[in-house]
């Protein structure tokens, strides 16, 4: 099907975004919200985009994640508020497990003036910026680094962790199925966070809505491990009533700085 330069540059900007709402798309190419949307729905017959609550996305692989450097600039800001969030819910002295994402990343900048952490992780980035926090204590996992990320893998990392028993673990994912199955691409990866929701008194999950449906092949937990779920857009009324009917609490950053209501006390 072929496509016009408009809408090629859509699909770059969806691309490099992640996601997009359908009306942001009209106000920044400057089109109607009607051409906007047949733009998307053309898109989304090629095969290009898929429709999810709220906006559009680029199609995803269920076998290979996208790169480390664009995982850092998709949902950049989202990410931030979240991380703002989630920060603000953690009390000084906490002990918690950090694990492999670029959200969990975030929430490690917003922790350089908590006092009296204890963090355990196998993400050699969120030891990187929490070194640079006196009060906090950082405990690193041996294992396999991956060069890409410089995540932390493999059977000396999921010992390590197995040796802790912390107040948080604080995790990332790549995809949260339609049935609410928490999804990511990496076996040794999935591995080492299954230990950490194991060894966890309190699983917080971040996901920014884009990981809502999007698909990834192996299975790390069901929903019901998480005890609170970190987000900047509310679910759809699907995923919501799942996440009600098994007790897990959903947090919806406030945009621009502002926090909502924190969970329930560790």
């Amino acid at each position: 099907m072929a496509l016009n330069p408009r809408q090629i540059a859509i699909l770059q900007a969806v691309r490099a975004q992640g996601s997009v709402k359908t009306e942001a798309l009209a106000e920044q190419f400057g089109i109607t919200l009607q051409t906007a949307r047949r733009d998307v729905q053309r898109l989304t017959e090629a095969a290009e985009l898929e429709r999810f609550h709220g906006g559009v996305r680029a199609v995803d692989s269920s076998t290979r994640n996208t790169t480390y450097t664009e995982r850092q600039r998709t949902q950049a800001q989202a990410k931030q508020d979240i991380a703002r969030q989630v920060a603000a819910a953690i009390p000084d002295g906490a002990s918690l497990f950090m694990n492999i994402g670029t959200t969990v990343e975030a929430v490690a900048s917003e922790l350089l003036h908590h006092s009296g952490l204890r963090v355990v992780t196998n993400n050699l980035h969120v030891a990187r910026i929490l070194a640079a926090n006196p009060q906090c204590e950082v405990v690193v996992a041996g294992g396999t680094v991956r060069h890409e990320d410089l995540g932390v893998v493999g059977e000396a990392a999921l010992s390590f962790i197995r040796q802790f028993k912390v107040d948080i673990g604080l995790i990332g994912i790549s995809g949260i199925d339609e049935d609410g199955t928490l999804r990511d691409y990496d076996m040794r990866e999935v591995m080492v966070a299954r230990a950490i929701v194991e060894q966890s008194r309190q699983v917080w999950l971040v996901a920014d809505h884009s990981k809502f449906g999007r698909p990834a092949m192996i299975e790390m937990a069901p929903l019901r491990a998480v005890h609170t779920l970190f987000t900047d857009l509310p679910p759809e009324p699907a995923l919501a009533q799942l996440m009600d009917d098994q007790g897990v609490q959903c947090v919806v950053a406030q945009k621009g700085g502002n926090t909502a209501d924190a969970p329930d006390a560790i």
